[in-house]
């Protein structure tokens, strides 16, 4: 309780000077937590530069915020300071706005590690405006084309099959398909966290992307996740790959590779592992695969034997480098 008091303390005593800056984030988000496995996150688009910056927090363990309209940023690391020291999201939102004398022209929602959630539509934020808070979310938006665009964002989040990358996604195109923010598209990001902290901040991030500037945010953005996922499978692979379980870092990097057939790098370091593995007559036709698309990976292969990626023996360097002749 001490910490409680004292977070609100410096809530009271900081958040006020900041308040003077106005940073103009109107936009449509949602926070969320998948209740099978606890992972948070948020989600957000906006007509505005970089939303994902300022508008998106979240902490492994604890919460994720989503704070906007005429933004006040800290209102994400103070929020998840009040929920790590104990207060429920809902207490957390209440006790930052009571220390607000511009509470009513923020928009904010918060969900805390147990799915308990919040949120706050100030009446002076721009209107279309509002907010819909559901069982382990919320989605909220301000300065839309017209006000069906949250309740869009729930009824898809709702209804989409998939992990928690998937629905909030679908929460955000289904806002954007409701007409979205009236003065158009430029920004977008999601981050999610692990529902139970590693200890490892950096390995607890399972989507931390964004998009600054396009046309399309949110076309973009779902590209991104795809190829996060891929790149999450190949990073499983290689963990099974190095305990020597390679049936299952095989399945991990199949897996990968046809979520991202376009990029040939994630077929390249395949190769290496089963060749490295013994698998050789598996690896081969990949190795003649790769070269074929570029060659500049036969000069990489060449290199990796003195970083012991690929054993140090010319006579198998020189198997590798004959799928090169072969694909000329």
């Amino acid at each position: 309780m001490r910490m409680i008091r004292m977070v609100v303390l410096l809530t009271a005593t900081f958040l006020g000077p900041l308040l003077e800056a106005r940073d103009i984030v109107h936009t449509f988000s949602i926070v969320a937590r998948d209740p099978v496995t606890g992972d948070l996150g948020a989600a957000v688009q906006s007509h505005w530069f970089s939303v994902g910056s300022i508008v998106t927090w979240a902490e492994s363990g604890v919460g994720a915020v989503a704070t906007q309209s005429i933004v006040e940023p800290s209102y994400g690391p103070l929020g998840l300071t009040l929920i790590k020291a104990g207060k429920t999201a809902p207490d957390a939102l209440k006790a930052l706005l009571s220390a607000d004398p511009q509470a009513d022209l923020r928009q904010v929602a918060m969900i805390d590690a147990n799915g308990r959630v919040a949120a706050h539509t100030g009446q002076h934020a721009i209107a279309s405006a509002g907010h819909q808070i559901g069982q382990n979310y919320s989605v909220q938006a301000n300065l839309m084309r017209n006000d069906r665009v949250w309740p869009a964002m729930a009824r898809a989040f709702e209804a989409t099959k998939g992990d928690l990358a998937d629905r909030m996604m679908a929460s955000l195109e289904a806002g954007q398909a409701a007409g979205g923010d009236i003065r158009g598209r430029q920004s977008a990001a999601i981050l999610i966290v692990r529902g139970k902290s590693t200890g490892r901040s950096w390995s607890d991030k399972l989507f931390d992307l964004r998009v600054e500037d396009s046309p399309d945010p949110i076309g973009e953005l779902k590209r991104l996740v795809r190829l996060q996922r891929a790149y999450n499978f190949m990073n499983r692979g290689d963990e099974l790959a190095g305990e020597k379980r390679w049936d299952e870092a095989m399945e991990q990097y199949k897996r990968g590779a046809e979520l991202a057939p376009e990029i040939e790098e994630l077929r390249y370091w395949v190769a290496v592992t089963l060749f490295a593995a013994g698998r050789e007559d598996e690896a081969l036709p990949i190795f003649a695969e790769v070269f074929g698309k570029n060659r500049d990976w036969i000069e990489v292969t060449r290199r990796l034997p003195a970083s012991g990626f690929l054993p140090a023996d010319p006579a198998k360097l020189r198997k590798i480098l004959s799928a090169a002749r072969e694909r000329k």
